[in-house]
């Protein structure tokens, strides 16, 4: 009897084992409905002194005016947001791109039941994820203290809202403008709220104001206003801090609606915002935004990969298509207006912002250009609009001029959105404003740029003239030259003029230091700086340090690989970015950034994926015949840096830059050098990809040995025909095409080796 047991336990186990790896193996044919793949918590389990993303729940369209959330943090506080938080203090309508950023635009709804309660801390409520729904288009989560579920469905610049409440006589629903200026104004024959809030983080003009309307479905039974900690009978009030509390009587499971929307222009343009929910009800609401976001998401369909990595996927690529956001508005009589946060005027056309160029010229425009050009022609309406609105282009825009971060690379993201053939954008303003800004100092140090004389002078920002992150703003500078001459040359523009940004693209050469082999800050007298710590962040760069900027220089790789000595030394010198150990000196910050601290616990020794200078590094082995190596590392930071869950970024997400590497990379090819025609070849991660072209061509990607071992190219076929090239023509991509991988776990050492696989550097130009 024993022995037969015995028996019975092991084949039991045996069967419970293999089921166990083939569910892990498991792979997903197709998806049907991208939108439910998306997990919107992915990157919300953060902190100010550690980022697993930074990020909150975007309860919104593709590149809506307004975001919905619900409010974890005190007002005011830029992490709204964060998983590990166990109440929720009101939901509200957000624009922040980013914690450190902040918000604006800025208004909360609360329900609660019982004693009346409106301040921020009273009227919070305990909540479980358990009892928590997150998608784009859809939220719900159970008020535990008030015993209300509220729902959530927006609209572009309108929202719906659905309170289902016990049944009481003190069910109230409070509506919050917050402080720095509001107005509230009750109508209770309308069943309606109206007011407005002016609270934000800068970059706005004087007369800055969100206003916003609400109308409910059901009659008030009482109706307040309050002001800071005053309850008020007035009907109106205009104060530092107001809102208003309007009451209801509800049976148990009564349903209230709330339908919300908010205009930048004025209170009678919210009231046309609110005529994008028109009649439709919550449900229908809520399966438009389906539609909306899975009509988007399609675009890029994906096959065979593990639910894991189709998860991870979808949800990179619904953070690619949240910013820039629109900041404009259609009219009554059906036209395009914006209100400018640069001048203050409500003017004709487009205008998107909350985008940092810095993080997200390297990938998110480029697949903008690539998958969405239609959005990026927008895009570029907006920033010719900016010029002739403000007198510059934005470096940083959350939702006017920011004064944040270096670089000047709103050359990039115009240059080479023309040069991927998006059209319609006025050029002429577009390029001016790019010379005014590749040689001029601006209104605020982000803007235009800082120490443009001595760069135009010497070739680079001296270390020593009190300029910050000198070395950094030089290496941008010159590749944002290379974009100015890459499109000077379309434009066909004046030869001294095309050769003037030619010469100055090659200006990274001055800070490169033979003794070290790396990118260091030089003197006005021309000498280096000493003492020199490679491994000391800020300083002369940017949020990184030498390890991680030596690579800047997007356009010239091969003028790189002939300073460092060649392509061994150039390869060894990569490699070591993964071999030395997380040493960091951050003396210059006096405390541990959290930039630092996502490196340093990440086990990849210097290589810093939580942020963006170094994430192009990888595919540089590209270029100097070393291609197995950019697949390695390629496959091995999507294993290990990414995942769909809460703390699934290994840094700030920073508006889809980090989410849009993953999506290109996932494919299998990056924009190393946007202002190219070019992306460098990685590896596919999945066996399929369909690529929905807006001209009605597709690219489709086979690869259909891949698994978690077959990371390497052994053989790749363009249309049928052997390729044996480091990179892809975006042309001819968009022209239609099939590209065919034949996957292996060891790598192919003869295949991408010989210089004519290369891709594109400034210096192999004839």
């Amino acid at each position: 009897m024993k022995i037969s047991i015995k028996k019975t336990v092991i084949a039991l186990l045996s069967s419970f084992i293999c089921t166990t790896v083939l569910a892990q193996t498991v792979l997903v044919d197709k998806v049907t409905d991208p939108v439910e793949w998306v997990n919107p918590l992915m990157g919300t389990d953060s902190k100010y002194s550690l980022s697993n993303g930074n990020t909150y729940p975007a309860i919104a369209m593709p590149w809506g005016m307004n975001f919905w959330m619900p409010q974890t943090g005190k007002m005011g506080d830029g992490w709204g947001y964060m998983y590990s938080a166990d109440k929720i203090r009101g939901f509200k309508q957000t624009h922040q791109p980013s914690p450190w950023m902040n918000d604006y635009g800025q208004f909360a709804i609360m329900p609660v039941t019982g004693r009346l309660r409106f301040d921020q801390d009273s009227r919070a409520s305990w909540f479980s994820h358990k009892a928590e729904v997150v998608k784009p288009y859809y939220y719900s989560v159970y008020l535990a203290d008030h015993d209300v579920t509220t729902e959530i469905a927006p609209t572009e610049r309108a929202a719906n809202f659905r309170f289902t409440f016990p049944q009481t006589d003190s069910a109230f629903v409070v509506i919050d403008a917050f402080d720095k200026g509001s107005y509230v104004k009750v109508i209770p024959s309308e069943n309606k709220i109206v007011g407005y809030t002016t609270k934000n983080s800068g970059g706005v003009p004087d007369n800055f104001k969100n206003y916003f309307v609400i109308v409910f479905d059901k009659p008030f039974a009482n109706t307040h206003t309050w002001s800071d900690s005053l309850l008020s009978t007035k009907q109106e009030l205009q104060a530092n801090h107001v809102g208003a509390v309007v009451g209801f009587k509800t049976k148990k499971g009564e349903q209230v609606n709330a339908r919300v929307a908010s205009s930048f222009i004025s209170l009678e343009q919210a009231e046309l915002n609110l005529k994008e929910i028109g009649n439709d009800d919550f449900e229908t609401v809520k399966a438009k935004g389906k539609q909306a976001w899975n009509e988007q998401l399609n675009r890029v369909a994906v096959e065979g990969g593990t639910p894991e990595q189709m998860r991870t996927f979808y949800s990179c690529l619904y953070r690619t298509l949240l910013f820039p956001r629109k900041f404009y508005e259609v009219d009554a009589a059906g036209k395009v207006v914006h209100y400018s946060p640069y001048n203050g005027k409500v003017l004709p056309g487009f205008m998107y912002t909350d985008t940092g160029f810095w993080d997200t010229f390297r990938a998110l425009f480029p697949f903008l250009n690539l998958m969405y050009p239609s959005i990026n022609a927008e895009i570029q309406e907006g920033l010719s609009n900016t010029y002739k609105e403000g007198g510059w282009l934005p470096e940083w825009a959350s939702p006017g001029y920011r004064n944040v971060m270096v670089g000047n690379n709103s050359a990039s993201v115009v240059a080479d959105a023309y040069l991927k053939g998006i059209r319609g954008q006025d050029m002429k303003a577009l390029y001016e404003a790019l010379l005014k800004g590749a040689n001029n100092e601006g209104p605020l140090t982000a803007v235009g740029r800082a120490g443009a004389a001595y760069y135009n002078k010497l070739g680079y920002v001296p270390y020593d003239v009190k300029i910050n992150e000198n070395a950094a703003r030089t290496l941008e500078y010159a590749y944002d030259d290379f974009a100015i001459y890459q499109l000077a040359k379309a434009l066909k523009r004046p030869k001294k003029e095309i050769n003037l940004y030619a010469k100055r693209a090659l200006n990274y050469r001055k800070l490169y230091d033979p003794s070290t082999g790396l990118m260091r800050g030089k003197n006005q007298d021309g000498t280096f700086q000493s003492p020199f710590n490679p491994f000391k962040w800020g300083d002369a760069f940017t949020e990184g340090n030498s390890w991680h900027y030596s690579w800047s220089v997007f356009h010239d790789v091969q003028g790189l690989i002939d300073l460092m000595g060649g392509k061994a030394n150039f390869t060894a010198k990569l490699d070591s970015v993964f071999t030395l150990p997380p040493t960091y000196d951050e003396s210059y910050y006096g405390i541990v950034i959290h930039e630092i601290r996502e490196m340093q616990i990440a086990n990849m020794g210097q290589y810093a994926h939580g942020n963006q200078p170094i994430q192009h590094m990888i595919y540089l082995y590209n270029y100097a015949g070393e291609p197995w190596k950019a697949q390695h590392w390629v496959r091995e930071t999507m294993n290990r840096m990414y995942t769909s869950a809460p703390d699934g970024y290994c840094g700030d997400e920073d508006n889809g830059q980090t989410s849009a590497w993953y999506v290109f990379s996932a494919l299998g090819f990056y924009p190393v050098t946007p202002a190219t025609d070019q992306y460098v070849l990685g590896a596919p991660l999945f066996k399929k990809a369909t690529l929905k072209f807006e001209n009605g061509k597709q690219l489709v990607i086979n690869a259909p040995e891949n698994n978690g071992d077959n990371r390497y190219i052994q053989s790749m076929r363009f249309n049928g025909k052997t390729y044996d090239k480091n990179w892809l023509s975006h042309t001819e991509l968009m022209k239609g095409a099939n590209v065919d991988f034949e996957m292996a776990s060891t790598p192919n050492k003869d295949r991408g080796t010989k210089a004519e696989a290369f891709p594109y550097s400034l210096s192999n130009e004839k």
